[in-house]
């Protein structure tokens, strides 16, 4: 017997909402045997490219889509999700300074954690797209008391894998030998790529890449 799961996605007209959607009701993400519904929120400006996207998907005849629904009401859009993938964020502008991004995106999230706290199904995983992404995400989580903090995820995954490219191509190694590769923080200058626990092939990244003098500066 095939599973059902709900998922919501913000800033679904958006290019990653876009490339997202196709993926997840093709069968991509959840696999064959599970349908999905999709839940997919915008800004009202947005609805009529996402209603064009609604019909797209329609249009692809997925046998796993069983509904999408569209709209611009963030309470309606998380009801009894089981994914939330926020996607949308308002990007930075070259007159804003980090702390109104931070403004204006702590406002969002907050909205949309309160949202998922109050009408999203109890096994609900939350990841967290929109940058600044880790700390969109903790203003999700911090909003959204009644969901165990282990269920939200930050995909800076981005940070992550190009460390993990710059630790294989020093070390003349294939790209897929690199593991345990942290990076902490937001996506920014102030970044800090942590390879203490990283591993190259199975050794210790500082075995294998003796120059700390790289490993701390690059």
């Amino acid at each position: 017997m095939k599973r059902r799961v709900r998922v919501a996605v913000t800033g679904a007209a958006g290019q990653i909402g876009y490339a997202l959607l196709f993926r997840i009701a093709s069968g991509q993400m959840f696999g064959p045997d599970t349908d999905v519904e999709l839940s997919l929120l915008e800004l009202e400006s947005a609805l009529g490219a996402l209603g064009g996207i609604a019909m797209e998907l329609e249009d692809c005849a997925f046998p796993l889509l069983k509904d999408v629904r569209t709209g611009s009401d963030v309470e309606a859009a998380m009801r009894g999700v089981n994914w939330a993938l926020l996607v949308g964020a308002i990007p930075r502008r070259a007159d804003m300074q980090r702390s109104d991004l931070l403004r204006v995106n702590g406002g969002i999230f907050t909205q949309q954690g309160r949202a998922i706290n109050d009408h999203a199904a109890e096994d609900v995983r939350v990841f967290v797209v929109g940058n600044p992404a880790n700390t969109n995400c903790y203003i999700a989580m911090r909003n959204a008391p009644r969901v165990p903090h282990d269920r939200f995820f930050a995909m800076t995954s981005l940070d992550e894998l190009r460390a993990r490219a710059q630790l294989a191509k020093r070390a003349g190694a294939e790209v897929g030998t690199v593991a345990q590769m942290a990076v902490w923080g937001n996506h920014s200058t102030t970044q800090f790529p942590d390879f203490t626990n990283a591993l190259i092939g199975g050794r210790r990244a500082a075995e294998v890449i003796q120059d700390r003098g790289w490993l701390e500066e690059r």
